[in-house]
């Protein structure tokens, strides 16, 4: 089996060579143990700083590192998908560029989703409520706000996954095409509408532990960007909720 990584990134000066560097070194001891070829991607959400300077920086003199992008900023939902719709591995994984779940999560997720030569789901999700220390490093605040989302999420949605927004996940690639193809969320509800896709579709979703391991403080506004992401979830509901 061969694994893409992507990576969205905004004003990520700050975190992507060490973000590039772990992962290369990562995967090259993946791929020596496993005999498992692999990509990097790492998209640039059109940053405003040295980003993508720095992602190119990174990648030279590897391969396996590809940067690409666009100059406008669209939002991390449309990173992710123009990161996924760009690989070329039988299994893709997206997480954030400062790394929040290491990169040992890595190989458990490999083991997770692919079993004995197959695939045994089209999607496995990382999950900070599965373990006890998933949170760690989490203010208050931001905890609660983080548990009360999911939750609506999967009122709303009728699911019951544990943390459906956790920003770890890994697909079948042949899977991920189909549903990041459809995907109209350019924000942070598109993991929402994502599952949604999966469900309409009869795809497989399997859950696995995760922790926060480098914790930095969020860039979402949680009192502005939960409105923002409210409204999203309603338009994601209506639309695939119509969809035949």
């Amino acid at each position: 089996m061969t694994l893409s990584v992507c990576i969205p990134m905004y004003n990520e000066s700050a975190t992507v060579a060490n973000c590039c560097d772990e992962l290369y070194s990562k995967l090259c001891s993946i791929r020596e143990r496993r005999a498992t070829d692999f990509e990097i991607i790492l998209c640039d959400d059109g940053s405003t700083d040295k980003t993508r300077q720095l992602a190119q920086d990174a990648s030279s003199g590897r391969p396996e590192v590809r940067v690409i992008g666009y100059s406008e900023n669209r939002g991390k939902g449309f990173a992710v998908k123009t990161a996924i719709l760009d690989s070329h591995c039988d299994a893709v994984i997206y997480t954030d560029c400062d790394l929040a779940y290491g990169v040992d999560v890595i190989e458990d997720a490999v083991d997770a989703i692919y079993k004995d030569g197959d695939f045994a789901y089209d999607i496995v999700i990382g999950s900070r409520n599965l373990t006890r220390d998933g949170y760690s490093g989490y203010g208050a605040v931001r905890k609660l706000a983080s548990k009360a989302y999911i939750k609506m999420l999967s009122l709303i949605g009728g699911f019951k996954l544990s943390d459906s927004q956790c920003g770890f996940k890994i697909f079948n690639t042949e899977s991920a095409k189909r549903l990041f193809g459809e995907c109209e969320c350019e924000g942070f509800a598109f993991d929402y509408e994502i599952i949604l896709l999966a469900r309409k579709y009869g795809m497989t979703v399997g859950e696995m532990p995760v922790r926060i391991v480098n914790h930095r403080d969020s860039t979402v506004n949680v009192f502005h960007d939960s409105f923002s992401m409210f409204r999203d979830v309603v338009r994601i509901r209506r639309r695939i909720g119509k969809k035949k």
